[in-house]
């Protein structure tokens, strides 16, 4: 398994979901077998992405927010100030796990923060995330081209939820939605983002090298 570091981006701001959907396509295209992995910590605005698997009719009322078809796997989920998003762009081959093996630890590394804080939280194999109780906490989604991945998961952390309502989140009519201001309302939101970077860091048992935006 590679142990090398991957190089940790920090995006300043709230970035546009296509400004950094183009950029992980170039560095994915651009990338070659030298190339160290890279994971991306942002937050987008407002947005409602569809994913390869998605129904268009499960946007049920986008009202202003855009409605934008992404590439990643998964169908419908909600995008917004106040949800940390982490694009984790790896070279899947190079460090010896499949897709599916890394879509478990990114659930496992959430799992672990809540878990660290009093939540039991789970994932499940018939709708790939992590769900608190019956709530969707935590939303995941990848694409792969020649082995190398890029999207990843976004972890619903201290934001407005109201409208997860206008769809029918992950393609599914009944799944409410539940975030860990709700749960755990004294955990700084700066606190998660650093907690999450280190859980998936264990998981993936790679150090991270923190690098510029």
């Amino acid at each position: 398994m590679n142990t090398s570091p991957i190089l940790v981006r920090c995006w300043p701001g709230i970035l546009p979901y296509f400004t950094v959907l183009d950029a992980m396509r170039e560095f994915t295209t651009q990338r070659d077998a030298e190339t160290p992995d890279q994971m991306w910590l942002l937050q987008h605005p407002p947005v409602f992405t569809l994913g390869r698997n998605a129904d268009a009719a499960d946007v049920l009322d986008p009202g202003s927010i855009p409605v934008i078809r992404s590439d990643r796997g998964g169908k419908v989920t909600y995008h917004g100030p106040g949800q940390w998003i982490v694009y984790l762009m790896i070279d899947l081959p190079r460090m010896g796990i499949n897709v599916r093996q890394l879509t478990s630890m990114m659930e496992q590394s959430v799992i672990q923060i809540l878990a660290d804080h009093g939540v039991n939280a789970h994932a499940r194999r018939d709708a790939p995330g992590v769900y608190v109780g019956e709530a969707k906490i935590a939303s995941l989604g990848l694409r792969v081209q020649r082995g190398r991945s890029y999207h990843g998961l976004s972890l619903n952390t201290d934001m407005d939820l109201s409208p997860f309502q206008r769809i029918h989140p992950c393609g599914m009519p009944q799944l409410t939605v539940t975030q860990i201001h709700d749960l755990c309302p004294d955990w700084p939101s700066r606190d998660v983002a650093e907690a999450l970077m280190n859980a998936l860091s264990d998981q993936l048992q790679r150090p991270l090298q923190k690098g510029g935006a």
